[in-house]
C-alpha cells in the first residue's frame, strides 16, 4: 500500500485535516482492518477503474464518503485501486454536503448520491491526470467550489473546539451555558453540522482521548489508562470499548488489525 500526503491550500486548512493519495500496488487485496470512530467525515475519490474498497463486507466500486462518527468500520482495500482520500475536521464536512448530517451518521454511500453528476466528472478528470500533484490541485478546486461559508455555525465551532480541548471531559450543560443556547437547541445545531448529540460527541471524544493514552503509554495498566482518560470506572471503560471496537481494552492493545 502506498500513501503520500499532501499540503492542503490554506483557504481549506480550517475544514480538512488531510489530504493523501492512496494505492494498493500490490498483486492481491490488502488485509482487512478495523478502523475506529473518529467522528470524522471521510471521502475517497476513486480514479481508477478498480472497486476502490470492501466496507463491512460490501463491495464499492466507484468514490464513497463515510460518516464514522461513533461505530467501527472493517475496511479492505482491493488490488489496483488508487484515490484520493480527504479527512474533514469534526463538524466541518457539512460545509460541503448540504445534507444534515444526523440523516448521514455511522453510513458509507456512494459520493454520487450526494454530489450526483458532479461525481463522475471528478472521476474522470482524475483518471486523466497525469499524476498525483495534479489530482490533489483538481480535488481541491473542486472543493472550494463546494464550499458554503455561512454553513459554519460558531456556536458549534467552540464547543467543537471545547470538547476537544478537555479530550472530552466536560459537561453538556456547561457547554449550554458558554453559548448561552438550551441544551435543546444545541442538540439540535450539532446533530445538523456534527451527526451526533452533544453527549455523544463528548463520549466518543473521552474514548478517542484513551486511545491515545493507550498508544502513548504501553507501561501503563488498562486501569491507569481508563483513569487518565477521565473515566470514572473500569466498568465504563471497558463498555466504551466495546461500543466502539467491538472488543475488550486489553485486546485492541494487542491487536494488529485495529487501526487507531
Amino acid at each position: 500500500m502506498r500513501i503520500q500526503l499532501y499540503d492542503i491550500v490554506p483557504a481549506l486548512q480550517p475544514y480538512i485535516k488531510l489530504i493523501c493519495a492512496m494505492e494498493c500496488d500490490e498483486e492481491a487485496d490488502t488485509q482487512h482492518i478495523r478502523v475506529l470512530p473518529d467522528t470524522c467525515v471521510e471521502l475517497f475519490v476513486n480514479y481508477t477503474s478498480s472497486p476502490v474498497a470492501i466496507i463491512d463486507n460490501k463491495l464499492h466500486k466507484r468514490s464513497i464518503i463515510t460518516f464514522r462518527m461513533s461505530r467501527h468500520t472493517d475496511v479492505q482495500m482491493r488490488k489496483g485501486a488508487g484515490c484520493l482520500a480527504i479527512c474533514f475536521y469534526p463538524g466541518m464536512a457539512c460545509s460541503f454536503f448540504q445534507v444534515p448530517m444526523n440523516l448521514l451518521t455511522d453510513t458509507t454511500l456512494a459520493l454520487s448520491d450526494i454530489w450526483h453528476e458532479m461525481a463522475t466528472e471528478i472521476e474522470d478528470r482524475l483518471a486523466g491526470s497525469l499524476n498525483d500533484d495534479e489530482r490533489v490541485e483538481i480535488v481541491q478546486k473542486c472543493l472550494l467550489q463546494q464550499l458554503v461559508l455561512d454553513k459554519h455555525d460558531v456556536h458549534v465551532a467552540y464547543c467543537l473546539s471545547r470538547a476537544q480541548l478537555s479530550g472530552g471531559l466536560m459537561s453538556v450543560s456547561m457547554l449550554a451555558n458558554d453559548t448561552g443556547l438550551s441544551q435543546r437547541h444545541l442538540s439540535r445545531k450539532f446533530q445538523h453540522c456534527v451527526g451526533l448529540s452533544p453527549k455523544e460527541y463528548l463520549r466518543v471524544c473521552r474514548f478517542i482521548r484513551s486511545l491515545d493514552h493507550l498508544k502513548k503509554y504501553p507501561e501503563h495498566s488498562l486501569t491507569e489508562v481508563a483513569y487518565e482518560s477521565g473515566y470514572y470506572d473500569q466498568a465504563h471503560f471497558n463498555r466504551d470499548y466495546r461500543t466502539y471496537t467491538g472488543h475488550t481494552p486489553a485486546e485492541v492493545a494487542n491487536s494488529q488489525y485495529i487501526l487507531y
